[in-house]
């Protein structure tokens, strides 16, 4: 009699299982039939059974279920998985458990589909195996390429790019556990992969994930679309696929990342370009800024002579990495903030909105965690850190005061600077402005200037180029945006100096306006320098950033800082000197070319 009640009762139970409706309102079994996890015969999948009818069944028994889990028709076997890990993670995943491990004895394709323990015989199937491992749905046990699972969700907080608390509407089983079905609902593929939320424009991801900056950045909003030129930079997304997300602020999220088998593990980083085998945090980026979803060509600008090394490192970038400690490396999002970057155009020196969210250090050598201006992001890198590779032939030019921290030649305490942190110091340049910079520039001694106003794409759409602004790559070293000649015996012309004539018009220099020449003794003034009898360049005076006083050089307004391979000492001087006495006036004591300049005078 109590045998009949106990196996009437588990009967009951096993029907009301079934007819349960799954925990976000589908009935199980309903939502269930049309899907790749209806495993029988008449699944719609190319993985399903030969001649088993029943459904449930490859995951569920009423009788001799796993003793851990009620239930479950399938033997969990002792495993150990690589998780995810990251730096910028407060929880730390410990090994699949719960609804996530009953998930992987599945997906992580080491048990036969066909392996479960009722019936006792198992169930063939169209495979003889587990999942094989070249399809999508096969995650092996190598799992820190996929978003981590077991671990509690309050573990992660505090994080101000996490909701602080758990969206209602994802399951986190009464103890706050995030697991595989948080975002997954095995018995309802509506929102397709099984997706508990519909993840267009990343709402599933957002349920969670509250990145700073997002809302009206470029990546929430863009509706730029894929030429199908190659690489496709949504092959798991885009077209031809279950979701056909078309747009960018459709892929959102996934325009970079993704959940499962991420090409770049270390922060679920997706990888399509030529680049990336192995893995590059820069392939990444490429995907869509190769002129094929993004309107401009970036990738190409990094084959250029001169350019930034995103290649040279691979996995030594840390969002959470310390600004003025930065060494190794430079990446993308050492410049860019792929949450929180806009289309938003500002005046020097503030950040743009290609710029903005980005970490820095300010003029006084303290780390920001999100820079005001440009030269702050500059500084990360060219503050004092050793140069990850030499420079281009040529550079740095040997001074008579050397520095390799911009930082310091930009300090507004020193003789003279170009304009990039402040107002310069001289209200007497009558070179500005030239005639060949844009009206809009504006250009007086008030001006303030970006370094990127020098270091910049040849092809810059500043210029009417057809390329982007911004200092990625470009023909002309140290990555300038246009000619900038440092040999001695070059000869002036508007094309080797155009980098400096752009601002600076040609005809005031050459008419000695500035620099004027001593009539008397027939010397001095930039045309008898630049022109035919010097050949001098620019830089052979001049250094652009500023110059570092220290006090025992000489004067060193009017950028002046001479280059000591062309202009050498006379003795007993320790430096080649320049000595300002005021009022576009001068003396230089120095050896240059051969000629002593022995207290020469200007004019």
């Amino acid at each position: 009699m109590n045998r009949s009640i106990t196996t009437g009762t588990g009967l009951a139970l096993f029907l009301l299982v079934v007819a349960l409706p799954s925990p976000r309102g589908t009935s199980a079994q309903t939502g269930i039939v049309a899907t790749k996890h209806n495993l029988s015969a008449s699944g719609p999948g190319e993985l399903k059974a030969l001649t088993e009818t029943r459904i449930c069944v490859f995951c569920h028994t009423p009788h001799n279920a796993q003793p851990a889990t009620p239930l479950w028709n399938k033997k969990i076997e002792p495993l150990t998985y690589i998780t995810y890990s990251s730096s910028t993670m407060g929880a730390t995943p410990g090994q699949p458990t719960g609804p996530s491990r009953l998930c992987l004895s599945c997906h992580d394709g080491t048990v036969a589909l066909g392996a479960v323990l009722q019936p006792s015989g198992g169930i063939d199937m169209s495979v003889s195996g587990g999942i094989p491992s070249a399809r999508p749905s096969y995650l092996g046990t190598f799992l820190s390429d996929d978003h981590p699972v077991s671990f509690s969700y309050s573990d992660s907080l505090p994080n101000p790019e996490l909701s602080p608390t758990l969206p209602p509407d994802l399951l986190f089983y009464g103890t706050g556990t995030l697991h595989c079905s948080t975002c997954h609902d095995p018995h309802d593929n509506s929102n397709k992969k099984f997706l508990a939320v519909d993840n267009e424009f990343s709402g599933l991801c957002r349920k969670c994930h509250v990145k700073t900056g997002w809302l009206g950045s470029s990546h929430n909003t863009s509706m730029a679309l894929w030429n199908n030129m190659s690489p496709n930079p949504w092959p798991r997304t885009g077209a031809g696929t279950e979701f056909h997300w078309t747009t960018v602020a459709q892929n959102a999220c996934e325009n970079c990342h993704a959940t499962h088998s991420a090409e770049g593990p270390k922060r679920l980083l997706t990888c399509f370009d030529a680049d990336c085998a192995p893995f590059t945090e820069e392939g990444t980026c490429y995907a869509c800024h190769n002129g094929n979803v993004a309107s401009l060509d970036v990738r190409s600008q990094f084959t250029k002579s001169s350019r930034h090394s995103v290649d040279y490192a691979v996995n030594v970038h840390a969002p959470g990495e310390d600004p003025k400690l930065i060494t190794n490396h430079v990446e993308c999002a050492d410049c860019h903030n792929a949450h929180g970057a806009q289309n938003k155009s500002t005046s020097a020196p503030a950040v743009s909105g290609k710029t903005a969210g980005v970490s820095g250090v300010d003029i006084n050598g303290a780390a920001l965690s999100s820079a005001v201006n440009e030269y702050e992001i500059c500084f990360k890198c060219h503050a004092g850190s050793t140069p990850l590779k030499p420079l281009s032939p040529g550079f740095p030019i040997e001074r008579a005061v050397n520095s390799v921290n911009t930082r310091l030649e930009f300090n507004t305490l020193n003789p003279s600077y170009h304009p990039v942190v402040s107002y310069g110091k001289n209200s007497d340049v009558p070179s500005l402005p030239s005639t060949l910079a844009p009206i809009e520039w504006n250009l007086s001694t008030s001006s303030i200037i970006y370094c990127t106003d020098c270091h910049d794409s040849d092809e810059t759409v500043t210029l009417g180029g057809a390329g982007p602004r911004g200092p990625h790559g470009s023909l002309y070293s140290p990555l300038l945006r246009e000619a900038y000649e440092t040999t001695d015996n070059t000869a002036e012309s508007a094309s080797n100096y155009a980098l400096c004539y752009r601002c600076h018009d040609r005809t005031s220099i050459l008419s000695d306006i500035s620099f004027q020449r001593n009539l008397t003794a027939g010397r001095g003034g930039h045309s008898l320098h630049l022109g035919p009898l010097v050949n001098a360049p620019c830089s052979a005076c001049h250094d652009p950033h500023g110059v570092v006083d220290n006090g025992m050089s000489g004067s060193h307004t009017h950028l002046i800082n001479f280059d000591i391979t062309i202009a050498t000492t006379i003795s007993p001087n320790l430096y080649p000197f320049f000595t300002d006495t005021g009022g576009r006036s001068g003396s230089c004591m120095l050896v240059c070319h051969g000629i002593s300049h022995s207290g020469y005078s200007y004019p």
